[in-house]
């Protein structure tokens, strides 16, 4: 990997960019518009329901990439949710056509300043490492020539009938403590166990489906997985910031698997934005939280590919 720029070593790019990825997000919720569910709800019929992934080394874009290269895909018309570096291209024999506008993502890394390095050997602390965000560019595969067929070749959806049969072994697959019954949808950290009600109580039967996976979005965090704050009551800003994993989680495994993502809880929608005004770098880390919540999940039945590093 190469070393961060003069720029990201100083850290004065790190609020600039933080700011910018916050204020879109920000900008698309005040509009009533959910970016890790609305593209899926209002894209043209040749924009197809994936993860993104790049097409040189096929592992999946996580954390903010998601969304950053979802939107690209439903603003711009792509007919893929294939990406490649113009490096990659040409590595592969193909090009990025000229004029083409890249999109913008964004990899998390950690550097230790020298004068933090000077402190730590005087004091025999450790040194503190300094988070920062590095941009690249990358192009969709319909902006590029001469790709090999495999590489620009979107993979077919799932059929289907297969989905749901597919979700429910996913599901069973967890190991989860879950229970079906009730009148609503809670994980419970202190028993460890979700409980959903039973299909029939839902309008539309995939809906169990979607309520399931965000639930065991919030599962993931038990001390024994991921370890997430569980403590917030509701109304906190901790909770808020726990239901934007699990909304973002549940929305990546339901996208991984060909179905349509949808809000789970819209009614916090105001306190996300809360959130998000107060801290720049909230929706950053709740994505890569949801995305390590969603591969946990994936994992479970050991289908789920690696994802490209992203932003932590």
């Amino acid at each position: 990997m190469s070393r961060p720029t003069a720029r990201a070593r100083t850290g004065q790019d790190r609020p600039g960019l933080y700011q910018e990825i916050t204020d879109k997000i920000i900008a698309e919720l005040e509009a009533g518009r959910v970016p890790w569910v609305q593209p899926w709800r209002t894209a043209a019929a040749n924009a197809p329901l994936a993860m993104p992934k790049n097409a040189s080394i096929e592992r999946r874009y996580s954390g903010i990439n998601v969304l950053i290269l979802w939107g690209a895909v439903i603003e711009r018309d792509f007919s893929g949710q294939s990406w490649l570096t113009f490096r990659q291209a040409l590595s592969l024999g193909g090009n990025v056509r000229r004029g083409e506008r890249g999109t913008t993502v964004v990899y998390a890394d950690r550097f230790v300043p020298n004068d933090e390095k000077e402190r730590a050997a005087e004091t025999g602390d450790d040194a503190r490492a300094i988070p920062f965000l590095k941009r690249f560019t990358v192009f969709n595969t319909d902006q590029c020539d001469r790709l090999p067929e495999q590489v620009v070749k979107a993979a077919p959806p799932p059929p289907p009938g297969m989905i749901e049969p597919e979700a429910e072994r996913l599901i069973a697959a967890t190991g989860a403590d879950f229970r079906i019954g009730g009148a609503r949808a809670f994980y419970c950290p202190s028993g460890d166990f979700v409980q959903v009600p039973p299909p029939q109580a839902y309008f539309e039967p995939i809906n169990w489906h979607r309520t399931a996976f965000h639930e065991l979005g919030h599962w993931t965090g038990h001390p024994s997985r991921l370890g997430r704050d569980h403590s917030g009551a509701f109304g906190s800003k901790s909770y808020a910031r726990e239901e934007l994993v699990a909304e973002m989680a549940g929305a990546f495994v339901c996208a991984t698997l060909g179905i349509v993502p949808t809000v789970r809880h819209a009614d916090y929608i105001d306190s996300w934005l809360e959130v998000l005004r107060e801290d720049n770098r909230a929706i950053v880390r709740a994505a890569s939280a949801a995305s390590k919540a969603a591969d946990y999940v994936l994992a479970s039945d050991h289908t789920a590919s690696a994802a490209v590093p992203s932003a932590a």
